[in-house]
């Protein structure tokens, strides 16, 4: 799951947020930590070192959760949410998760696969009349012409869960990133998930599908497949079956105003439009996601209730008596599902020990990413340093909450190393 500023001044009050565990409903119950299974002194380590860090790395705060036995043991906030007011963080600040909205909607996705509405094999095209006629990038001629060849096979719903549609998001060669930048093909700008598949489908695949991880639209076109299975808007359909039932009463794709008094602020990001406005993350820019939701990105939550998502994944697809995803579903969407001549994220990711099931990422080879953890944990990032694991093998979920861009992968892999380290037994 590896994916690698508060002033130092800041340091010595990184830890003033840190407080008891607040009963509520919507919240997973509490157990004592050490019943847990967790080190007291562990924990101590993990509270100093994780301020320290953000300290180190000026992040101004954020917020720690680790559930164990389907129960918090440790739940702390530290620092502040806003550094111009210094406002004590506090637990149950709403967040913006950006790429954590991806299993989200995977999951979605899944439950309308239990329905049966497709098969995985089922190619794109099928479902998205768009994706006819793709052709695969194949090079440039002597003349700096850009050369196109068929797809060996068709890119399926598969493909478009692991990342392997070769679908891009701006970046690769130059003459296809200069499609995707002359036609405006950026989350940022486009208005509907149908107008983006149109889009995408007049552009050239990086690669032949299923012969690369490409971390690019694919969740779009999860989405816009949430959406032509359900017949609902895409953020309906996520109320309604997800956000509904599992009493995530603070995840959506907008705000409310009576708690905007609790949305961190997301810092170090400059209100003028980037150069490349592909990876425009201005905090203005991340609001017109509540009318116009993707599947990249846009979604805003809590550390509480992203627990009550991973929480029902660690289950087995069910939380509280609401079964939002069969047992064998989820252990298809949390095994390898790249194709072995991929294998694992590797060089694209710098994880040679992470693979990619159907929506997250998958720990392999804890050596080979070069950190602790668990064969079989799970989860993903967001793109402002937030972090959710699942380990089925320590029965934990520990979710890390903080709005720093540009993504610190260092800070996400201190994380990890000091939630590992506090296991006791």
């Amino acid at each position: 799951m590896k994916r690698n500023r508060v002033p130092l001044g800041l340091a010595a009050t990184c830890l003033l947020g840190i407080g008891l565990y607040p009963a509520a409903a919507k919240d997973l119950p509490s157990i004592d930590p050490v019943a847990a299974g967790l080190s007291k002194d562990g924990l101590a380590r993990l509270d100093t070192g994780i301020a320290a860090a953000a300290a180190k790395h000026e992040i101004p705060g954020g917020v720690v959760l680790i559930a164990r036995q389907g129960r918090i043991a440790h739940f702390i906030s530290f620092g502040v949410s806003d550094r111009d007011t210094q406002r004590p963080m506090r637990k149950d600040d709403i967040f913006r998760i950006y790429s954590m909205t991806k299993p989200v909607v995977s999951v979605a996705l899944l439950t309308l696969y239990e329905q049966g509405k497709f098969q995985l094999d089922d190619p794109l095209e099928k479902y998205i009349p768009e994706f006819k006629n793709l052709k695969v990038y194949a090079g440039e001629n002597k003349d700096g012409e850009m050369l196109l060849a068929d797809p060996k096979r068709k890119p399926t719903i598969q493909d478009a869960f692991r990342h392997t549609t070769c679908i891009g998001a701006g970046g690769g060669p130059a003459p296809v990133a200069k499609l995707y930048f002359d036609r405006k093909i950026w989350v940022n700008r486009m208005n509907t998930l149908q107008e983006e598949m149109e889009l995408i489908g007049g552009v050239p695949l990086l690669c032949q599908p299923g012969e690369a991880w490409v971390y690019g639209y694919d969740h779009d076109v999860q989405a816009h497949l949430v959406e032509y299975f359900s017949g609902m808007p895409l953020a309906e359909y996520l109320q309604k079956r997800l956000f509904d039932p599992l009493q995530m009463s603070d995840t959506g794709y907008g705000v409310p105003d009576g708690k905007r008094d609790r949305v961190v602020r997301l810092h170090d990001v400059p209100e003028e439009m980037p150069a490349y406005p592909a990876v425009d993350m201005r905090p203005s820019t991340y609001e017109r996601f509540a009318d116009h939701p993707f599947g990249t990105l846009g979604l805003w939550s809590t550390a509480s209730d992203y627990a009550r998502f991973s929480q029902m994944l660690l289950n087995g697809g069910e939380l509280d008596g609401a079964r939002i995803l069969g047992k064998k579903t989820v252990e298809l969407m949390t095994a390898n599902n790249l194709p072995p001549a991929v294998g694992t994220l590797g060089p694209a990711q710098g994880n040679f020990g992470t693979g990619y099931g159907l929506g997250v990422s998958v720990q392999l080879d804890v050596a080979a990413d070069a950190n602790l953890g668990s064969p079989g944990a799970f989860g993903w990032d967001g793109a402002a340093t937030t972090r959710f694991i699942v380990d089925p093998e320590e029965d934990m979920v520990a979710i890390l909450m903080m709005q720093k861009a540009p993504f610190d992968a260092r800070m996400l892999s201190e994380f990890q190393t000091l939630v590992y380290q506090s296991i006791g037994k």
